[in-house]
């Protein structure tokens, strides 16, 4: 319920690039230094659009690119949690290390996103309580269920994420090579991390389980566009 509290605390953006951390990117990170300290070692990588020139978009252009990135946002927001939540309840603890390291790198598409938010004149979605908590209480859901369905549940979530992102890059507008190249590199850690999570001996999940999870993705996206 904090998580949630906190969470609706919101920021002010404005066109100029800021950097502030947000209540929900210190809770966010206080999660992950309380749940597993190590995890904190993994060093922040530097945003891939740092050295792109940002083009000028028109006002339409740029409204639904920060539509796609809010998207993108709300996305990482639910991947802590469901990775916070599922090192919670796992049961082996190279597991739970491996599930932390992964949040760490999370980390930095949400930071990422957020950049680009704020250069966009735009804020994170207002429903972020809602992913959060939602999204904590699947991951400590899968986490129970025993450590192969926690990795299969995983690499199911990368392997839908990823075609997401690859959906958002025929969306983008071409001039906006900054959210572009963001949602590149993106795209590229999902893949990765869902490689991962099958070679470590995840479990493929029911179709149900896949087909739902599609629709939760569906709303989240859908609400987070706009709000």
């Amino acid at each position: 319920m904090a998580a949630v509290v906190l969470y609706g605390a919101r920021r002010t953006y404005n066109r100029r690039m800021t950097r502030n951390y947000s209540p929900a990117d210190r809770l966010l990170m206080g999660l992950s230094r309380l749940l597993a300290p190590a995890a904190d070692a993994v060093p922040p990588r530097p945003n891939p659009a740092a050295r792109i020139g940002d083009k000028p978009l028109d006002e339409s252009a740029r409204r639904h690119a920060a539509g796609l990135m809010r998207v993108n946002h709300a996305g990482e927001i639910a991947a802590q949690a469901l990775y916070q939540g599922q090192a919670l309840t796992a049961r082996n603890s190279k597991l739970r290390e491996h599930l932390l390291h992964a949040a760490a790198e999370e980390k930095d598409h949400l930071r990422w996103c957020e950049e680009r938010l704020a250069e966009l004149g735009e804020g994170p979605s207002r429903l972020g309580p809602l992913w959060y908590a939602g999204s904590f209480a699947i991951g400590a859901a899968a986490g129970l269920a025993g450590d192969r369905w926690s990795l299969g549940f995983v690499a199911e979530t990368e392997k839908q994420v990823g075609a997401h992102l690859e959906g958002h890059l025929g969306k983008l507008p071409e001039q906006d090579r900054k959210s572009r190249a963001i949602v590149k590199a993106m795209r590229d850690d999902e893949a990765r991390h869902g490689q991962e999570a099958t070679a470590r001996g995840g479990r493929a999940l029911p179709r149900p389980i896949q087909e739902g999870m599609r629709r939760v993705a569906r709303v989240m996206t859908r609400s987070a566009y706009r709000f």
